[in-house]
Order: structure tokens, then sequence, then C-alpha cells
């Protein structure tokens, strides 16, 4: 029995060393080759490292982005950074793709980032590097450009003023909101003030260029219907020239009211007139989103409510430059 005992406990105890011996040539070796590796592929390696630790992070959870306009000024300004957070909205699972459900849905009043519904994909592949590019230069390099070297537009902020449910309309460049389950039009300033809300809104036309507008409008619309425009209206078209800034919405609103009072018979003329009077309808899980500066501003007013599930984050941070630093509100 003790003859067994003693050679278990000299087996044990052999392994025991050789185990030991072995762990320690390991790191012997490990070491070794350590001191042999070049520190050029050091610095490669950390560099790896961290970039996937800052794609990573844009990604899932915060994403730097540079604001390109000035459609949201004063909260944003042109060449401002931010940093939004992706992670409240759900974020996609590779750019492009497979957007995830996130802790809630877009409310009224935020900042957020949304798809441009206008932007022309040149294909996944190419959206893909563009965004890991983006993402990894913190937004300071962006290779989607347009043939006058400009950035396209691939993404939008802008501010959540109407939801599901709320018709808009826009007087004098005003824009009016009727919520669910009323009945009367209502300012904006008066919308803010019940929903106990607040956001500026800055306007770069003054009253006295509406008639210039509308006199270019009418203009616009004689000569869709092939007709001399009258001197009144020609009149005005130096003025408008003037304005720099017309207000889409009205010139559009004026153009299709002098087609329709040519063409009353044409259901379709009758319906693009009739629009700017009756509103427009936010669906279910839609997102009307306006930009704070509103003559400079392409918008809802020009594609419509965006759904919920197209918004990508909520900017939360204004970074650079740094007397700028604060949050995003």
């Amino acid at each position: 029995m003790k003859q067994r005992y003693y050679a278990f406990a000299r087996q044990l105890v052999m392994g025991t060393e050789r185990f030991l011996t072995w762990r320690r040539l390991r790191k012997h070796r490990k070491l070794e080759r350590l001191k042999k590796k070049n520190v050029i592929l050091d610095w490669v390696e950390a560099f790896l490292w961290a970039a996937l630790v800052v794609l990573l992070i844009n990604q899932y959870v915060l994403q730097a982005y540079q604001i390109p306009t000035g459609s949201m000024k004063d909260t944003l300004l042109e060449q401002d950074r931010v940093f939004v957070n992706k992670l409240v909205f759900g974020p996609e699972l590779i750019p492009g793709m497979w957007k995830v459900r996130g802790f809630r849905e877009p409310q009224r009043n935020e900042v957020v980032i949304f798809e441009n519904p206008a932007y022309v994909s040149r294909g996944p592949a190419f959206e893909v590097l563009q965004r890991v590019i983006y993402m990894l230069t913190l937004s300071m390099v962006d290779i989607d450009r347009d043939e006058h070297g400009l950035p396209r537009a691939q993404f939008l902020i802008k501010r959540s003023v109407g939801m599901g449910h709320d018709r808009f309309r826009v007087r004098d460049g005003r824009m009016q909101i009727r919520p669910q389950g009323e009945r009367d039009w209502m300012s904006e300033a008066v919308f803010q003030e019940l929903a106990g809300i607040s956001y500026p809104v800055n306007r770069l036309l003054e009253p006295e260029d509406y008639p210039a507008i509308r006199g270019g409008a009418m203009v616009s619309g004689y000569r869709d219907l092939g007709v001399g425009p009258p001197e009144f209206a020609r009149e005005k078209m130096s003025d408008l020239r003037a304005v720099g800034f017309p207000d889409a919405m009205y010139f559009d609103k004026w153009r299709e009211r002098t087609v329709f009072m040519a063409r009353a018979h044409d259901r379709q003329s009758r319906h693009s007139a009739q629009r700017h009077e009756t509103g427009w309808y936010i669906p279910e899980n839609g997102i009307l989103m306006l930009g704070d500066n509103r003559d400079n501003s392409l918008d809802g007013r020009n594609f419509g409510p965006v759904r919920a599930d197209r918004v990508l984050g909520r900017g939360m941070i204004k970074y650079w430059p740094l007397d700028r630093f604060g949050p995003i509100e």
C-alpha cells in the first residue's frame, strides 16, 4: 500500500516539475519573441487596436459628426463637430445595414441625425467603406463627394418638430400645426407653449420679401402653362433675385395656384393647389424634421416625414470648437 502511495506521489511530483518547466520555457520563448519583434510592427498593432476601439465606439455608442451647413443656426453652426448618442435609438449592426431596436423612440423637440431621404447610394460596399473611414477619422475625412468636390449629404441633423398624426402647413414661411385631436390650426409659438417645449426658429426673410417671391412664382406658373406672364409678375423677378433665399413652399404654393387658376378642371392641379390649404399629414411612426434656420434648410418641408427607424442617433455634445463646447438642446 505504501509503495503505491510513494509511486503516486513520485509521479505527481515529476508531473508538476514537467509542467512548471514547460511553463517557464513558454514564458522565456515569449519574452524572446517580444525582444525580437519589430518596433514598427508594435506601432502598427497598437494603431489597429486603437482603430478597432474607435470604430466600435462610433458604430454602437457615440459617433462624431461634422455639421455641413447652417440649417440649424444658432443651435449648431457650420463646421461644428458633435457627438451623437447612437445607443438610445438602436445602432446598426453593420454601417448602413440591420438597425436594431433601441431603448426608446425619438421624441418631439430632440435634435437627431437621420438618413437623408434624397441621398442616392453608390452601393453597399462604398457606403460601408465611407462610413468606416468617416468614423475612424472622427468625421475629418469624407470620401463621399460630388463632382464639385463637396461632401454629399448622406446624413442630416434636424429637430424633430412634428410627430405621428400631426398636420402641418406653412403661411408666409411660418409653420402652423394641428396636433392630433385638435380642430384648429395654431402657430408654432402657441404650440410650443401648449406642449411645454422651447426651441429657436430663425428667419432670413422679412415680410416685405414675400411679394417678390409670389411674383416670381407666378411667372414660373405661367411658363408651365406656356403663356407669357403679365407685366406686374415680370417686374418682381429682379426683386426675387435680390432676396437670395426664396421660401420654396411659398414659391410652390403660388406657382401651383397660378396653374390651377387656368386648369381648374385638372384633378392633379387642383390637388397640388389644395394641399397648401389642407396641410400635410404625418403618418404614425413618422417624424417631421425641420431646421432651426428655416429659410436656409433642406428638411421635411421638402421631402416629407421621416420614419422613426431611419433616425440613427440623438445629438448630445458639441465638442469643437472648444469655445462652443456644451450640450445640444
